[in-house]
């Protein structure tokens, strides 16, 4: 009689649940840290013999032992609700009565055209480039680093964003005066994916099942990154040697530069230029909703955070010191 296999490991489950529904590579990280953590908290004990006290415990914890914010509290929650529901097959009732940290309500950084300008002044090569295309097109970081060279296109400079926020498409404008700067970059970009060719690494990523839709698009000049690391890297999933797009980290360190040799004392960060692509288009008349498509945002209310700017002071009103 043969022996049954032991059933996989709960984080076997718990990875094999999340890429069976398509989510990325960052909330896998997040959900199977944050799983680990609540496990290894209360003494490895089984999470299926656990309930609301010990999912309550651990976010205390979190909050008031690890001074955590209420989104990573929040994110925490997400993934033990995830394992409850959808690993291990369990929706009962605390899980809806399981109370959310309350989230704070911040104003977007914010910078003006001429500190926006002095950045990208200290910012050259590549990591300009890029950034030029963040505060140009009102992109994500992570959508200008995963762009695909099918995706840009000069005669009609748009710029197709791919499986944004949310895994929705949409079109944006591509810069005039980055037309020439990015068709170089290409020039570029193509002599090294011709090499890569040569040497039988020209392979790139390609999400869920397209790569067994279409088995020659991964060698395809379309659907190549325009900006790539310098070197290969192993894929984590499927342990594939090849050339992944470049490290965003490198961008957001190049920023963090740019900005201190800026003196500026915001707290910019690349996602900053995006803020302030929505906030100059804004004080420049264009209308909520346009802002809204550019953007990607599911929500006009999302949206609405930006014209706060349009006030100048608190609300426009002036302030009665300057009266005297």
């Amino acid at each position: 009689m043969q022996a049954t296999a032991p059933p996989p490991k709960l984080l076997v489950q718990l990875r094999e649940k999340i890429r069976l529904k398509h989510y990325s590579l960052s909330t896998e990280r997040q959900y199977v840290h944050w799983v680990r953590r609540f496990v290894l908290f209360h003494g490895k004990r089984h999470p299926a013999d656990m309930g609301a006290p010990e999912v309550e415990s651990f976010l205390t914890h979190l909050a008031v032992e690890g001074n955590v914010s209420s989104s990573t509290q929040n994110q925490a929650l997400s993934a033990l609700l995830f394992l409850y529901r959808e690993v291990l097959g369990l929706d009962l009732p605390w899980m809806q009565d399981v109370v959310r940290a309350k989230r704070s309500v911040r104003l977007p950084v914010v910078l003006t055209q001429a500190e926006v300008a002095a950045v990208l002044e200290r910012m050259t090569g590549l990591h300009g480039l890029m950034a030029r295309l963040l505060y140009g097109t009102g992109m994500r970081l992570m959508e200008v680093v995963r762009l695909r060279v099918k995706d840009v296109d000069f005669e009609r400079l748009e710029i197709v964003v791919r499986d944004g926020k949310g895994a929705k498409d949409r079109v944006t404008m591509l810069p005039r005066k980055l037309a020439a700067p990015l068709q170089e970059h290409l020039v570029w970009r193509r002599r090294l994916f011709e090499d890569d060719t040569a040497q039988g690494m020209a392979g790139v990523y390609l999400p869920d099942a397209l790569e067994c839709k279409y088995p020659n698009a991964p060698y395809a000049w379309g659907w190549q990154y325009v900006f790539v690391a310098e070197s290969y890297s192993l894929d984590p999933r499927s342990g594939a040697l090849r050339r992944h797009h470049t490290d965003e980290k490198a961008l957001q360190r190049a920023m963090k530069k740019a900005v201190q040799a800026a003196n500026i004392a915001k707290p910019a960060t690349p996602h900053t230029l995006r803020h302030s692509f929505a906030t100059h288009l804004l004080q420049s008349g264009y209308d909520i909703r346009t802002i809204q498509e550019l953007l990607g945002h599911a929500d006009v209310a999302t949206t609405m955070i930006y014209t706060h700017v349009l006030n100048q002071g608190g609300k426009g009103v002036a302030s009665p010191l300057d009266a005297l």
